[in-house]
């Protein structure tokens, strides 16, 4: 390994755009409870199904219906 090292000719991230972003959210136990379900028919990290689904959201521009 180098002592230094020379950034000078060095460039942005071009996938700094679809990084992710940790937030903090608290959630209803039955909600994380489904997403836990879904996650262990499914394979994938009940983390990740519920990116997926707000992504959904987010990129069909749904609304909320709030009753």
């Amino acid at each position: 390994m180098r002592d230094e090292y020379d950034f000078s000719n060095g460039r942005p991230n071009p996938y700094l755009e679809k990084m992710k972003q940790q937030v903090t959210i608290r959630l209803e136990a039955r909600t994380v409870a489904y997403f836990k379900e879904q996650a262990a028919v499914t394979g994938i990290p009940y983390q990740q199904l519920i990116n997926f689904y707000l992504s959904d959201c987010a990129s069909n521009g749904k609304k909320i219906a709030i009753v």
